[in-house]
């Protein structure tokens, strides 16, 4: 880590998440499930370039917002997961996408999951990093707690335009 400018929280958070690109793969776990190298270039909105998201990958990780694991079943995979840390930037992103929504020209099916979050508030959100920290930290969650993952997908597939939406139950992205 490269020494800090001041101790300013602001300041120190913008340190680790202030690039272009750290953000949006974070996003990109936490909402799309992309977990993989291939899956977070792929299917990157934005266009991130291989060697920018290896990168930004390798300095996740070392800030502990990540961790990266060999995939059991494919040796030269790595598996990218959160950890509680990047878990609880999900109240910030939520507040992004609202004032996203209210003050830039954003595009229905993109905005349809920060409407959902900023109308479901404080107690959608814990229910979302619940959920966020079974899949990531294999922490048990409340079986009867509906899925927040499974509701931001549905909306997002009935926002889109046009009769060849994608299979509701295909995996996120």
């Amino acid at each position: 880590m490269t020494e800090q400018r001041s101790g300013c929280p602001i300041n120190l958070t913008l340190e680790v998440l202030g690039d272009r690109w750290s953000l949006i793969i974070i996003r990109d776990i936490m909402f799309g499930n992309r977990r993989y190298f291939r899956e977070l270039l792929r299917h990157s909105e934005e266009g991130i370039a291989s060697n920018i998201l290896a990168d930004r990958l390798k300095r996740l990780v070392e800030a502990g917002l990540l961790t990266r694991a060999d995939d059991p079943g494919h040796k030269q995979k790595a598996r990218y997961s959160l950890t509680e840390k990047a878990i609880q930037l999900l109240p910030i992103l939520a507040q992004m996408g609202a004032w996203g929504r209210r003050h830039m020209p954003v595009t229905r099916e993109l905005s349809v999951r920060a409407e959902l979050l900023e109308e479901g508030g404080p107690p959608l959100w814990e229910a979302f990093m619940d959920e966020l920290r079974e899949a990531h930290l294999g922490l048990p969650r409340d079986p009867a707690t509906p899925s927040v993952m499974k509701q931001l997908r549905q909306a997002y597939l009935d926002a889109l335009p046009g009769p060849n939406k994608p299979d509701p139950t295909a995996p996120a992205f």
